[in-house]
């Protein structure tokens, strides 16, 4: 059952806590069918191309401040496992950062679906545009394996309790933001959100209070690195990287603190400016941050204390394709790689050598390349990566070799794909919203809207992915879907 809630309040005090108790508002928004023979759409790459050719917790010196109130309480965090790194890692030396690890999400297998607002007299009216995509995006499977499709039952009586059911459930915040959201971030159990115009906490430990801690400001992307005490941004006109202090965002909230409402918020990382995208990679007691700018790549490390922030560690400029979405990886525990997507496809950088070669440019594709989202594929060892772009996806390794004869294949052009730590990928469409294994591009599932509408994804922890309506010039929402953590083994 699919249960869509209007959040006034909200009694999720933390990522496993029940919310039995709240009142649910049911709307029949779209269907859920789940797959359970994992075919569908994998083509073998030539199939694939033929088709497309044929066819188209430390302080920063701030101290430790112990009164949050309602507010974000820090991580524990756990000491990952310690190797000798080599090469270009040896470099590091003393930067190398303590406390990494955190506990490794686990969720179950779903996908994140979009809802609208429509009145449950349209319930019976599934023979819609919706319905009918639905029924094409799987007729080549059911037609080959004679599938059955399972198809959610949306519950006109809202009820209190919790649903014993195997599907996800799928609620909505009531609180309508003026401006357009970009970005997200968990800070404890509470949201940090981004807009054109500010920064605001959704206080989801409470009465679903927003507050606003910046204004007059755009938050492109962000990361809350807990341990550290930071939050990780680009923002700005000029797409500055900004790291706020998360202790001097708490007071902005409490005001409580003298001493730190006294002292600069934040700093800038190496001035930069222009900046495209960004990752944080953790590896061992190390903290990476790549960073994508206009024709250059820049790798930070965390420096510890004394410094308390990011030290410029390498850098690659005059770049020959302007790189537009970037990762790292660390081959067998001892070779850097730099992984980036441009507008013709998908290139590496050997940190140690400083040299770009391409890894993988879609041949068949004309036009420029929108790049999605870089994987790296756990259990190889950094080499091996699931390259999303279009409506594609490719298995590659760092040496530029397809490693699986199969295209992971999504029903329609997605306006979001995310990978979340189920060893999942999920894609959002304007119809649907679809979710796949990250190891072999099969459908899991698939969510279908009532009406087309963008979708971006947010973030996850857990078994909860945020997701928010894209509206330019109107207001957004904030989506957020449970992934019932047994719903795998029941699949």
């Amino acid at each position: 059952m699919i249960k869509v809630t209007d959040y006034s309040s909200s009694s999720d005090e933390s990522e496993s806590s029940d919310e039995d108790g709240e009142t649910v508002v049911v709307l029949p928004v779209f269907i859920f069918l789940s797959c359970s023979y994992h075919s569908f759409l994998s083509l073998p790459v030539s199939q694939a191309e033929e088709r497309r050719r044929g066819g188209h917790t430390e302080s920063n010196g701030f101290g430790n401040h112990s009164n949050h109130g309602n507010l974000p309480d820090l991580v524990q965090q756990s000491n990952s496992p310690s190797a000798t790194p080599t090469s270009a890692l040896q470099e590091l030396g003393d930067m190398a950062e303590f406390g990494v690890g955190g506990s490794k999400a686990s969720f179950t297998p779903f996908v994140d679906p979009r809802v609208y607002q429509t009145s449950p007299s349209e319930d019976d009216n599934e023979n819609s545009a919706a319905a009918m995509f639905a029924n094409e995006l799987l007729r080549q499977e059911q037609a080959r394996l004679n599938e059955a499709r399972k198809i959610s039952v949306v519950n006109v009586n809202p009820t209190n309790i919790r649903p014993h059911s195997d599907t996800p459930e799928i609620r909505k915040y009531k609180k309508r933001f003026n401006s357009e959201i970009l970005c997200a971030a968990l800070w404890g159990v509470n949201l940090l959100v981004g807009t054109e115009n500010g920064l605001m906490l959704l206080d989801r430990s409470g009465q679903g209070k927003v507050y606003n801690l910046i204004t007059r400001r755009r938050f492109l992307q962000m990361d809350v690195l807990e341990g550290l005490n930071v939050l990780v941004t680009i923002s700005g006109k000029k797409n500055k990287l900004r790291v706020y202090y998360l202790s001097w965002l708490r007071n902005r909230i409490l005001h409580n603190d003298p001493e730190v409402e006294k002292k600069q918020g934040w700093i800038t990382v190496g001035e930069l400016e222009g900046c495209v995208h960004y990752k944080v990679v953790k590896y061992e007691r190390i903290k990476f941050l790549v960073i994508a700018l206009k024709n250059s790549v820049e790798i930070y490390a965390w420096a510890p204390k004394p410094y308390h922030k990011f030290m410029a560690f390498k850098s690659f400029t005059d770049l020959q394709h302007r790189p537009q979405l970037v990762d790292l990886t660390v081959e067998e525990g001892q070779r850097l790689k730099v992984i980036y997507g441009s507008s013709v496809g998908f290139h590496v950088i050997d940190v140690d050598s400083g040299n770009p070669y391409d890894i993988y440019i879609p041949s068949h594709i004309q036009s420029q390349v929108t790049p999605h989202a870089i994987v790296v594929l756990p259990k190889t060892d950094g080499m091996e990566m699931l390259l999303c772009y279009e409506d594609e996806g490719v298995y590659v390794n760092t040496y530029g070799r397809i490693t699986k004869d199969v295209v992971l294949q999504w029903g329609e052009m997605p306006t979001s794909v995310a990978y979340i730590h189920s060893n999942q990928i999920m894609g959002w469409g304007e119809k649907a919203i679809e979710i796949r294994s990250v190891e072999t591009g099969h459908l899991d599932g698939v969510f279908m809207h009532k009406r087309a509408q963008r979708l971006k994804f947010l973030c996850e922890r857990n078994d909860k992915v945020f997701f928010a309506s894209v509206r330019s010039g109107g207001s957004s929402q904030v989506f957020f879907m449970t992934l019932n953590r047994n719903s795998m083994m029941n699949w």
